[in-house]
């Protein structure tokens, strides 16, 4: 693989494990985090370059674009995401476009940005959604059209890209993380929710981070347009 892959996120749990996978095979990344202190760590860690960038600054493309000075782009993680939990009563349409902003906008630009790059590196776009679109749960109202307005632009771009730009997305289920934290910091919940999978556990970074790699990588060149659970199996098996 020639050219570097843009981790977006890159210090959730799922970006970290992605750019540690990548750099044990060797493929070059380029990291995009809003913490400078955690992001320059975990390039130290991965020999990864880095950009600090908030995706919900209207120039975060142009202080990622003068950091990657034309290199070529082999593929994008876009790893960002939220949490956004609120019973319907209590939602607004303020929390609407504060999710949007963070969680389908950034990607539709970046992708505007780098198109021709892309196409000419023949690359591999994940995005990510959750297992809250095709499985119901209660104060979901929000993070769930939210993200499958996401899984529609996956679909809807892999029909417009191709052959020379693949996209897929994958739909983990909750899994440890500090956006998780709150939820998953009380045992009792941790251990309710890890449960209800049928292989009765949480998932982990590295889960989800397995199979972008797979989705980024040569092997999966015949892979578009798909909506790929990770999620212990919650979202179709009983």
């Amino acid at each position: 693989m020639t050219g570097k892959i843009l981790i977006f996120g890159a210090t959730g749990a799922v970006g970290s494990s992605l750019a540690k996978l990548l750099n044990e095979n060797s493929i070059s990344t380029h990291l995009i985090g809003k913490n400078e202190e955690e992001i320059s760590k975990l390039s130290g860690e991965t020999n990864g370059s880095y950009s600090v960038a908030d995706m919900t600054d209207p120039s975060f493309i142009e202080k990622i674009d003068s950091d990657l000075k034309n290199i070529d782009i082999a593929g994008i993680a876009y790893c960002v995401g939220s949490i956004d939990l609120k019973p319907i009563n209590l939602v607004t349409k303020k929390d609407y476009l504060k999710s949007l902003e963070l969680n389908l906008f950034p990607i539709v630009e970046i992708i505007k940005k780098y198109k021709e790059n892309l196409k000419k590196n023949k690359a591999s776009i994940v995005v990510f959604s959750t297992v809250a679109v095709k499985q119901g749960f209660a104060n979901h109202s929000i993070i769930s059209p939210v993200k499958a307005s996401l899984e529609g632009l996956t679909v809807s771009l892999a029909a417009e890209l191709a052959p020379n730009i693949r996209i897929n997305c994958i739909a983990p289920s909750l899994s440890n993380s500090k956006m998780a934290g709150k939820i998953l910091g009380n045992t009792k919940i941790a251990e309710g929710i890890a449960k209800q999978h049928p292989l009765k556990r949480l998932g982990e970074g590295k889960d989800s981070a397995s199979l972008a790699k797979f989705l980024l990588s040569n092997e999966s060149s015949w892979i578009t347009g798909q909506i790929i659970g990770v999620d212990g199996g919650r979202s179709n098996v009983g």
